[in-house]
């Protein structure tokens, strides 16, 4: 690995944000781009929206992003809009990371997926070594991407006197792994008889594409897009330098998005995403029932007195959804710049996630099922957003197992909520 040169970690691609910084090698004053706050990654997020619209086809139809669209909104900081500055991120916190996510979406659900993906997986740069950083700090247009999920194992093992690590495992959904310069899998350090190391502060690695196998076995129903295949680490020996530890321990525990529940950062944009995808689909239905005729009538899909129920009815029940869901954030937000999350909060950002993924699920069948035969088309986004909002669906975060957790909560029976 190598570094191309300091001074860029501040810098990202937005057009019109330029500021006077002082060179980090001279004492001479340069414009360069500023650090894009919360409100230009948002505009470059609504700026792609044609583009995915117009390319979602061959997005399907590739079952990944095209290279030069990811490289694109990676450039527009899409994919670092969480982690500290410190370690190339933007440090935008979680409502801009959904808010972002959500103008995606109304567009195309893989690319807001992917930016998701990248965004939680840049995190994971506070548990890197300082050498694994210093070598790729100055990447503005890092594309990363990894899975939670603990399915390796790491045995210390030293190569020509370099520490280092032999990895094995099998990772699966690994959204964006195909766009990604580096990919990271969680795993359980063992030692050389298999037994866990019970001191280790290993989580996971680092992994160049060209270190791994990508299966090609993301053929699915939707969010194909996402080139969310499997990925697998044989004997593979990595340096010391590319071990992740927990933020905790490489001294980023005071972060707020580390005081923010783990989960809320992992599971919030799949609600955003699907909120996204709900209004996009509330427009397009919109638009249509303006020309539409259905069959044996006479009158536009505009002038049915049921359309004018369904559509006030979910275009309600979607502003409900969003408002419970981001004032959720906030507060949760709110408490993390001063400590962390209580278990009330985990409650609160895990349940409104839920009930905005369950209401977008609603929202988007009535529409679908509203447009008629005009829906199943592959022209017609509402297909593509069905598809893709009950795939989201399926996300262990929004399972309905954590509304059950919830619940158990809420009735005092559960007083830890492990896995909120």
């Amino acid at each position: 690995m190598t570094s191309s040169g300091p001074g860029l970690l501040t810098t990202v691609a937005v057009e019109g944000t330029h500021t006077s910084v002082t060179d980090t090698v001279g004492e001479s004053t340069t414009p360069r781009p500023e650090r894009p706050d919360a409100e230009a990654v948002l505009a470059a997020a609504e700026a792609l929206v044609p583009e995915l619209i117009e390319r979602s086809n061959e997005i399907d139809h590739l079952r990944q992003l095209p290279q030069d669209l990811a490289e694109k909104m990676a450039a527009a900081g899409l994919y670092r809009m969480c982690a500290p500055t410190r370690v190339g991120g933007l440090n935008l916190g979680v409502r801009a990371l959904c808010e972002s996510v959500e103008a995606l979406a109304t567009g195309n659900g893989s690319a807001a997926w992917c930016a998701f993906i990248s965004s939680s997986s840049h995190l994971n740069m506070a548990g890197a070594t300082d050498t694994f950083r210093a070598a790729i700090e100055d990447q503005r247009g890092l594309i990363l991407a990894g899975v939670f999920s603990s399915s390796g194992t790491a045995v210390a093992t030293e190569r020509d006197g370099v520490p280092g690590y032999v990895v094995n495992g099998h990772w699966r959904w690994g959204s964006g792994c195909h766009n990604a310069r580096w990919i990271s899998g969680a795993l359980t350090e063992i030692d050389h008889d298999g037994e866990p190391v019970a001191d280790s502060t290993l989580t996971r690695v680092f992994l160049h594409p060209d270190e791994i196998d990508i299966l090609d076995n993301w053929h699915v129903s939707g969010l194909r897009g996402t080139g969310s295949s499997d990925f697998v680490a044989e004997d593979r020996w990595v340096p010391a330098d590319r071990a992740i530890a927990g933020a905790a321990q490489r001294g980023f525990g005071e972060d707020p998005i580390f005081r923010f529940p783990l989960f809320g950062v992992l599971g919030s944009p799949t609600g955003a995403i699907a909120m996204g995808m709900a209004q996009a689909c509330l427009d397009e239905v919109a638009t249509i029932a303006q020309t539409k005729v259905p069959n044996s009538s006479r009158r536009t899909l505009a002038m049915r007195p049921q359309l004018h129920l369904d559509f006030a009815r979910s275009q309600t029940e979607l502003r409900a959804a969003r408002a419970l869901f981001y004032s959720s954030i906030d507060e949760v937000w709110s408490k993390a710049l001063t400590g962390p999350a209580g278990l009330d909060d985990r409650v609160a950002v895990r349940t409104a996630n839920s009930h905005a993924m369950a209401t977008s699920v609603r929202v988007i069948d009535r529409m679908y099922s509203i447009a008629g035969g005009t829906s199943v088309y592959e022209t017609s986004p509402l297909q593509r957003h069905f598809r893709d909002v009950h795939t989201a669906s399926q996300h262990m975060m929004v399972a309905d197992s954590v509304m059950e957790l919830a619940g158990r909560v809420m009735l005092g029976i559960d007083t830890e909520g492990i896995g909120l």
